[in-house]
């Protein structure tokens, strides 16, 4: 009989045609089938009269066919097939289109169902190709997910077949389903795709969202214990102290205590593996110079990577220039280093002269070694891949881990995100560290702020804009970047020096454009969201941000992060026309506050975990059936079971947990092979 893990070709009904368009649904095994739920339900026993139905809404109508069929042509390759069909509320027209096959079934004086939407007046109303069943015809069905070569009911089919197949062990142990009152696998997969009354389907949805989300987090406990077993290099000395005597600055007491929490994990003999959390300018760097060089002066080696050339060497710079007269040795390696300056680097990192390598993806190349690598230090994480951090940590002996992140995450949320990682959250700006004042206004406003970006720049000061587009969509009424780009230097900034920046660049355009607005040698910088993340530039005191509208908050906060990093006082004008009140109420949000946790909580109550997942490589399976923006207290429930289970059982080897341990294991094989 075939299983969970039969291939999906072998299922009766599908074959090997319709198997490559299942696989590119991700749908390889029958397992994989019953986890493709529905995307939607059709409920037809909710029937609608027809006078009372709502336009253009998809609505259940039973009505009785009151005339007979009547064919026209309408061109050369259209027929249109017209009825009438009425209930007790009154009439409607029903149109086919080349439907031949259907209107020769349609009978006069029988009763159908009749799915779709409703049009007209309120004296005769029509529907247009509506989906017709029998009028004994009722119940929940499901819509899936469809494409091009394979429709919902050719899915509905299949599924069918599926449930009636080996569906295999249910990966929740009996005792958490009876202590959370959840249902068994069966009636849980049977009722997700063909419910039989809406609270079946409430009990099947409850089920598989906690199933999800007790996976996920078992399988990040179990990740997070193991590293926690391993062995780390050893760290006997604090130098915090010391260090300390070399800033310019006194550390806030939030970086104070995350050195603090690295030395302590650093110290008990167990490798770290620590994410620290702080918004733009709260001192990450500092904090990440601080444990570098307690490592240092531990005798071990540090690398430290960043995601581009221009903030390795901003880091680069910020090191030595903290560590300069320390004895401490810093290095730097990139990609456009010559081929003689990147041998002479790793020389001395593989001899030991080097104690805190600074670098991008140039680190990870395997003729890159170390004499005694004990720290690696990732920033902005979520810019690299999981592979490649464990690369880097590759080249150590169980190195300890420090990555960092200036996306403020919500606590829950980043909990899951970084499972298998300690926390710190650097919630302390340094001093001195000013406000940025932050503005709304509509598209009315733009000669008087094109006008107040020149004040600055007549100051001395620098300034950008940023747009949401890199290129015109014609779908949408959104000037892109190299539009806005077009019209100034035409117009408004006619003989100012002004740049454009954009992610279709090349990496090295991209690197050039910054340096020169570093270098002060752009005024204004029209630029896309690549800017996000990365370079300090305290001269750049006034941003604009086109259709703010169109970013999530925690975007628009990361983008305001670019300006008032120096002495200067700095503004950010959204620019928006639309008139949502929701959309409002939420830009006013960022001109309220400069907290990068309350506006995460905000975001992610307001639009989900989109912001906080996107597309990045936050190392996690996409989530089947659970949404972290409305199943927050199923999260937290399954995570209070997961540590009484591994309490009682740390590794799973009990009999009942195996179906647990092989679901774990097949979700991480799979993340993996991804």
């Amino acid at each position: 009989m075939a299983s969970n893990n039969t291939d999906i070709r072998f299922l009766k009904g599908v074959g090997e045609k319709r198997a490559e368009i299942l696989k590119k649904k991700g749908i390889d095994t029958i397992g994989t089938l019953l986890r493709f739920y529905p995307r939607d339900y059709i409920d037809y026993s909710n029937v609608t009269p027809i006078m009372r139905a709502p336009f253009d809404e998809n609505v259940c109508i039973k009505a009785k066919v009151t005339s007979y069929v009547e064919e026209s042509k309408k061109g050369p390759n259209m027929k249109l097939y017209r009825f009438i069909a009425e209930d007790e509320s009154g009439a409607m027209q029903v149109t086919l289109f080349n439907q031949t096959y259907l209107a020769k079934r349609i009978n006069f004086g029988s009763e159908y169902l009749f799915y779709g939407k409703v049009r007209g007046n309120f004296v005769m109303r029509s529907m247009t190709s509506p989906d017709i069943f029998e009028s004994g015809f009722s119940g929940i069905h499901p819509i899936y997910r469809a494409s091009a070569n394979m429709s919902s009911k050719n899915i509905e089919r299949i599924v069918k077949t599926a449930l009636s197949t080996n569906i295999g062990d249910d990966p929740l142990p009996e005792s958490i389903r009876e202590n959370n009152n959840l249902s068994d696998l069966s009636f849980a997969l049977s009722n997700i795709h063909f419910p039989k009354t809406n609270e079946s389907l409430i009990r099947a949805k409850r089920r598989l969202v906690f199933e999800e989300l007790f996976i996920l987090q078992t399988g990040l406990a179990l990740l997070k214990n193991k590293k926690r077993s391993l062995a780390g290099s050893v760290v006997s000395q604090n130098f915090k102290a010391e260090f300390e005597e070399k800033l310019a600055f006194e550390l806030t007491a939030a970086q104070s205590r995350v050195i603090d929490e690295c030395f302590n994990d650093m110290s008990s003999g167990r490798v770290m593996n620590r994410l620290v959390q702080g918004d733009v300018g709260s001192g990450k760097t500092a904090v990440a110079a601080a444990v570098c060089y307690i490592m240092a002066r531990n005798g071990f080696q540090s690398a430290f990577m960043a995601p581009t050339e221009i903030l390795a060497e901003q880091h680069f710079a910020t090191l030595s220039n903290i560590l300069g007269d320390s004895g401490v040795r810093c290095g730097l390696l990139t990609g456009s280093l010559t081929a003689k300056q990147k041998r002479e680097v790793k020389e001395k990192l593989a001899s030991g002269e080097i104690d805190i390598i600074v670098g991008t993806h140039a680190l990870l190349t395997d003729n890159v070694e170390f004499a005694r690598l004990g720290l690696a230090v990732t920033d902005e994480q979520h810019r690299f891949g999981v592979a490649q951090r464990a690369k880097l940590a590759a080249k150590g002996n169980n190195p300890h881990t420090l990555v960092m992140s200036a996306t403020p995450i919500p606590r829950t949320l980043a909990l899951i995100l970084h499972g298998d990682l300690d926390i710190s959250i650097i919630d302390e700006y340094p001093k001195g560290r000013q406000a940025i004042d932050t503005y709304l206004v509509n598209s009315s406003y733009h000669t008087r702020l094109y006008n107040f970006i020149k004040k600055h720049i007549a100051e001395g000061r620098q300034g950008y804009i940023v747009c949401p587009l890199v290129e015109e969509n014609e779908e949408l009424d959104i000037k892109s970047a190299t539009q806005v780009y077009e019209e100034l230097i035409e117009n408004e900034f006619k003989g100012y020096r002004v740049a454009l920046l954009h992610g279709k660049m090349s990496g090295k355009q991209k690197d050039a454009v910054m340096r020169d607005f570093k270098d002060g040698k752009t005024d204004l910088l029209i630029s896309t969201t690549v800017i996000e993340v990365g370079v300090d530039v305290p001269n750049a005191v006034v941003m604009v941000i086109e259709n703010a509208d169109r970013f999530g908050l925690s975007q628009l906060h990361q983008l305001r992060g670019r300006i008032g990093r120096g002495e200067y006082k700095s503004s950010c004008v959204l620019v928006s026309d639309n008139k949502s009140k929701e959309t409002k109420e939420r830009l006013k949000v960022i001109t309220e506050t400069c907290d990068g946790f309350k506006i995460a909580d905000e975001d992610l109550r307001l639009r989900g975990p989109g912001d906080f997942l996107g597309n990045r490589q936050h190392g996690l399976p996409d989530l089947k059936i659970a949404d972290f923006a409305n199943d927050m207290e199923t999260l937290r429930l399954a995570g209070e079971q997961v540590k009484v289970l591994l309490k009682n059982d740390p590794r799973l080897k009990a009999e009942e947990n195996k179906p647990l341990r092989d679901a774990i294991i097949e979700l991480y094989k799979k993340l993996n092979e991804n």
